[in-house]
């Protein structure tokens, strides 16, 4: 009897374990699993990533996310992700349907060949006294050296003594201007515009600007407006990533790159650190430019991979960056030359063995 509930116990505990693993190595691709969306306007545009990192070999595929609650909705970026790829659970908080404190458990599903469950939560304050519209800045896609601003009007309904005092900014390359537009009757209404400086780089704008209020709780008195888009590079180059791939030692290879502007540019420079590169260019201004990229290897073999920056006549920041990667395979000895070096070898021992027998 004692034996039979032991064997029983033994079952129940076995797959109970194999659930507990699989539900550890999963947890590990997690960065975090919880995130305070904090306290913000109704309206406002509040999103989070929850970044997802394959830590294992075999290619990994999330199959779906589920909400325990309508105030938040998730979806998923890049399902199938393969060792150090990186997929996203993007939580979005629904602000403009719900107000007060809410909070969600995100269930994400694993799938074939490795099958978990992996849960997260977010929680946040949507004020319903304060709201944004629309409820974030929005560039999108602005060319670079081009200024560009964006207009929120920010509504409040409560105290007439109600004031914003503060725009926190910690980013250099924005310009923020506030002025009151209306005040009576328990309502308060805020033009706010956010300009972007002609000297940002280019690339991805995310970012986040603070609306302080004269409020006296602290939970209450800072509310986060977001800042998205895009900055358009004037000068590119194609393919920004140059795969050189297998190389023989002591062969050299050419390839070519597109150095493209918006306007005519001459190129300056190419800047690499590994002299075994050379770059052939030429002096004229003209919107495309075909770059001429030579490596030779010698007889040094592995793998590199090193930034090369093109430089242009535009500005010191107006130029292009390109990725190169090469692998130099180590040279093959032919079988005949390797014997013949290994009884050249076996010859000058004996003779040296003979010499030393001599001597004595």
């Amino acid at each position: 009897m004692i034996r039979s509930m032991m064997l029983s116990l033994i079952c129940l505990a076995s797959p109970l374990a194999g659930q507990l693993a699989a539900q550890d190595w999963a947890d590990k691709m997690f960065n975090k699993v919880e995130h305070d969306f904090g306290t913000v306007a109704r309206g406002a545009s509040t999103v989070y990533r929850f970044e997802v990192t394959n830590l294992y070999k075999q290619p990994m595929n999330i199959t779906g996310v589920r909400s325990s609650c309508g105030c938040t909705s998730p979806t998923v970026e890049n399902g199938t992700f393969k060792t150090h790829e990186k997929a996203y659970i993007v939580a979005k908080f629904n602000t403009h349907t719900f107000t007060g404190r809410h909070g969600a458990t995100l269930t994400i599903s694993f799938g074939a060949p490795y099958r978990a469950e992996v849960q997260v939560r977010v929680h946040g304050n949507i004020r319903g006294d304060v709201v944004f519209e629309p409820g974030a800045i929005q560039f999108g896609n602005v060319d670079e050296g081009t200024p560009a601003e964006q207009q929120i009007s920010v509504n409040y309904a409560g105290r007439d003594s109600w004031k914003i005092v503060d725009i926190t900014n910690d980013n250099d390359h924005f310009e923020v201007e506030l002025q009151e537009t209306y005040r009576g009757a328990g309502k308060v209404s805020y033009g706010l515009l956010v300009r972007l400086k002609n000297n940002i780089p280019a690339g991805y704008v995310k970012d986040q600007l603070t609306v302080v209020t004269n409020e006296s709780r602290a939970e209450t008195q800072r509310i986060p407006l977001f800042v998205e888009g895009r900055v358009i590079p004037e000068i590119s180059v194609t393919p920004a990533n140059l795969a050189l791939g297998d190389i023989e030692a002591d062969q050299s290879i050419t390839k070519k790159v597109v150095v493209r502007g918006k306007k005519p540019f001459r190129i300056t420079d190419v800047i690499c650190s590994d002299d075994r590169f050379t770059f052939n260019t030429d002096e004229q201004s003209k919107i495309l430019h075909l770059v001429e990229v030579t490596y030779n290897p010698g007889a040094v073999a592995g793998g590199l991979k090193l930034p090369v920056r093109i430089a242009t006549d535009r500005g010191e920041n107006r130029g292009a960056t390109l990725t190169i990667s090469a692998n130099v395979k180590k040279p093959e000895v032919n079988d005949e030359v390797q014997a013949g070096k290994e009884d050249q070898s076996n010859n000058t021992a004996k003779e040296d063995q003979v010499a030393g027998t001599a001597s004595k």
